[in-house]
């Protein structure tokens, strides 16, 4: 009888760890579908059209690069990428929209490099910190331009009238605090001279101005102004840059005229900062291969900007470093939220 007992017991007793262990094999495995179904669900992006928001007016710049990034990019991924221009506030209206819009990926920024500004300047509380880069591909020096018939042959002329009359030169740019205010901006502070600042919601609005005799220079980029200066319509005095513009290389720098002044835009794509890190990778694989197209490099050269693809993370470290650099330099140069 106690060997049946013992026998019985034993029996019980591995009947009940086979079952233990029976039922923890289940929960592993309902688990570990769940996990390879949250996965795949990832994987599977994108499943349909994708939005990429440009925070300034067609036409300008970063627009520009924009689309065509937009193009390629939709071919890499097989669904449509479509581009709406939300204006405002120097792109704080735009990139407000995608911060807000849901982390999935289906919201794409195109992050200028006035996404580093606009905290300091007031116009919101947004930062870079608010998104994921996916990717750099451009930089773009700044150009300072006037009419062709104008008074001022070069940047000196033009700097020497604005010292004996503060004030008087009207200079349009794509926004308050934006890059191209910046480089004006640099310019007032490195030689002493007043310019009024005319802001304008991008780069194309403020050259139609400069044509229609509203304002008396823009500090845009070389390519914004290109269409006019080659029908001699413009002439640019400076580029604000380290180098000189591929498409006008005969235009001297600032530098070369003896005003040490260099700023110069950068444009990127991110994504709200919660958005999963699956999709993340796929988003910024696929801008990789847009960007590195022929057709983008093709884009970039024609129009002056410099062909600069940085991954995701590299370009997160280095708005973070830009950040803090503009946060301190932007207070320095009396740009104020108009």
């Amino acid at each position: 009888m106690k060997n049946l007992k013992k026998i019985l017991s034993a029996t019980l007793t591995l009947a009940m760890t086979a079952a233990l262990f029976t039922g923890c094999s289940g929960t592993g495995s309902a688990s570990s579908s769940a996990s390879s179904a949250a996965a795949s669900k990832a994987t599977d992006f994108p499943t349909k059209q994708i939005s990429l928001i440009v925070p300034y007016s067609a036409g300008g710049a970063s627009d520009t690069v924009a689309r065509i990034y937009a193009s390629q990019l939709q071919q890499v991924l097989g669904k449509p990428v479509i581009v709406t221009n939300k204006t405002g506030a120097s792109g704080a209206v735009g990139l407000e929209y995608v911060k807000n819009s849901k982390a999935d990926g289906y919201t794409i920024a195109y992050m200028p490099v006035e996404s580093t500004m606009l905290k300091a300047l007031g116009f919101t509380t947004l930062s870079t910190d608010d998104f994921k880069f996916v990717a750099r591909a451009m930089t773009i020096p700044a150009a300072i331009t006037v009419r062709s018939d104008s008074k001022w042959k070069t940047l000196q002329d033009f700097v020497d009238y604005a010292k004996a009359h503060p004030g008087e030169i009207k200079v349009g740019n794509s926004g308050t605090g934006s890059i191209w205010q910046i480089a004006a901006a640099s310019i007032e502070q490195k030689t002493g001279c007043k310019f009024t600042h005319v802001p304008f919601d991008g780069a194309a609005p403020a050259v139609a101005a400069l044509l229609g005799k509203n304002i008396d220079a823009t500090a845009v980029s070389p390519s914004e102004v290109q269409s006019s200066v080659d029908s001699g319509e413009l002439k640019i005095l400076a580029v604000i840059g380290d180098e000189r513009s591929s498409i006008y290389p005969d235009i001297k720098t600032a530098k070369e005229q003896g005003i040490d002044v260099s700023v110069q835009g950068w444009g990127g794509f991110a994504v709200p900062k919660d958005t999963p890190q699956e999709i993340v990778d796929v988003l910024e694989k696929a801008s990789k291969t847009a960007i590195n197209s022929d057709d983008v490099k093709k884009l970039l050269s024609q129009k002056g900007y410099n062909f600069a693809y940085m991954n995701g993370s590299d370009m997160d470290t280095e708005a973070k470093k830009e950040l803090a650099d503009y946060s301190a330099l932007i207070p320095q140069l009396g740009i104020v939220k108009q």
